[in-house]
């Protein structure tokens, strides 16, 4: 007998004055509809910095700010005592890193961090260019631009790259409603890769901010994601924390239970100098550092990698794999890598069934497209992938394995759990999609050579 469908599970902000402290406020997520009785999904924030999550259900008559406050202090003590990751005591340390000798001498001397002086106050984040590449979505992209707008970063510019547009739906919003305020760049290659390159080579920021048209950011997003680039003249790339904006759906509820998007709340170090012991695949696990909706490189370490791959990316053969493919190319570069869920956007997840088979069969082909495209274009790191090679697809087993029959009482959201059934179908398709990721991105490569052959 099959499992019935969840039922619409309410998103909210809990604010806790510390870990064991009072309610300071609970609220719906940004734009959305009041908590109801029933299934809560709350993001817990201590003083404000986002701590974890929880799911709980509140009945008709209880305050839910108490229900959710008895739930989240518990996590909170929970995940005090959990054991922590290399890249999760690498990010604690306090002042410069050290790797071994023979490895510092392969990192270039812009990837040496300074030794702060003690007590030194925390440097203003660098200018900002902030990319968002869009597709005929105008409703939603005004949705992301007011968030955008509405950030504390003290310096940034917001540049819409207008991808192969049909019709001139996004022009008229950008150079309309927001003229003056937001840049507008139109780039007739389908590819989030190379409209992610367009607003690359249309920036004046030191560091580029990427997010996508169905999100909602945090008002202290660009600032949490961009600091720490003033601090570390290393640090390559920054990641940030991605949440449901929504969970109406059995779709967004399924995709969110399945791992979603998050990365969990502890900051995260990859370096290259020092690969953490406990993830053997690394720097290939690159699904581990963070995603496209919420990423921010250094301008000068992502134009020395090359920039993103254009035949990667949505809107490509290749389905995907862009956001991954510069992830291991900047930290191949040389440059650290850096997760911190304070920089926080809210995502809207897409709703119907047809739309989640989409996003699983395209984050399998993203995966080894990604991977190929790495090779193509950085063939040394092929002895550290075929090492690695076994490993890996007992990796890839695992992540596509159907997941339980029945559902427990966990937390959506919690990176790497699977708290609802994983149907068999919707793995087959990941795995159909691995298989594929390599001919899609052969494909696109070879369109994108005949473009470049028909403009000669």
């Amino acid at each position: 007998m099959s499992n019935p469908p969840p039922r619409p599970i309410s998103v909210a902000e809990l604010d806790l004055a510390g870990p064991d402290g009072h309610v300071l406020s609970l609220r719906p997520v940004p734009g959305g509809p009041p908590l109801r009785p029933g299934g809560v999904y709350a993001l817990v924030r201590v003083a404000g910095r986002p701590a974890a999550t929880v799911l709980g259900t509140v009945a008709e008559g209880e305050d839910p700010a108490e229900v959710l406050a008895v739930l989240a202090r518990a996590r909170l003590a929970e995940e005090a005592t959990a054991p922590r990751t290399d890249a999760e005591r690498l990010a604690a340390v306090r002042g410069p890193v050290r790797p071994d000798a023979e490895r510092l001498a392969a990192i270039p001397p812009l990837a040496q961090p300074p030794t702060p002086a003690p007590g030194r106050k925390r440097l203003p984040p660098p200018r900002t260019s902030v990319v968002v590449a869009t597709r005929e979505r105008p409703e939603q992209l005004a949705r992301a631009l007011d968030s955008l707008l509405a950030q504390d970063h003290p310096d940034f510019e917001l540049i819409v790259v207008d991808n192969a547009p049909r019709t001139t739906d996004t022009y008229d919003l950008v150079t309309g409603k927001y003229a003056d305020r937001v840049r507008y760049v139109r780039e007739d290659t389908p590819g989030l890769a190379v409209a992610h390159n367009a607003g690359l080579a249309a920036a004046d920021g030191t560091v580029l901010a990427f997010t996508d048209d169905d999100v909602i950011a945090d008002p202290h997003w660009l600032t949490a994601l961009t600091e720490p680039f003033a601090d570390d003249p290393g640090l390559g790339c920054v990641t940030g924390l991605i949440l449901p904006a929504r969970l109406a759906t059995p779709a967004q509820i399924l995709l969110e239970s399945h791992g979603g998007f998050a990365k969990g709340f502890a900051p995260r170090l990859y370096d290259p100098a020092r690969p953490p012991a406990d993830e053997p695949l690394f720097p290939f696990t690159a699904g581990s550092f963070g995603s496209g909706a919420n990423m921010a490189f250094r301008a000068a370490a992502l134009r020395q990698a090359g920039g993103f791959d254009p035949a990667t990316g949505t809107g490509t053969a290749a389905r995907g794999g862009d956001d991954l493919y510069a992830f291991v190319a900047v930290l191949s570069a040389g440059f650290r890598l850096r997760y911190t869920a304070e920089a926080l956007v809210w995502h809207h997840h897409r709703d119907t069934w047809q739309d989640l088979r989409n996003q699983a069969y395209g984050y399998g082909a993203g995966l080894t497209a990604y991977l190929t495209a790495t090779l193509v274009r950085r063939p040394r790191l092929l002895p550290a992938l075929l090492t690695r090679l076994p490993r890996g697809l007992a990796h890839a087993r695992t992540m596509t394995a159907r997941r339980g029959e029945t559902p427990d009482d966990g937390v959506p959201g919690e990176h790497g759990a699977h708290h609802h059934p994983w149907p068999r179908s919707l793995s087959r398709l990941e795995r159909r999609g691995m298989l594929y990721g390599p001919i899609g991105y052969a494909k696109a490569r070879a369109q994108a050579a005949q473009r470049k052959a028909a403009t000669r």
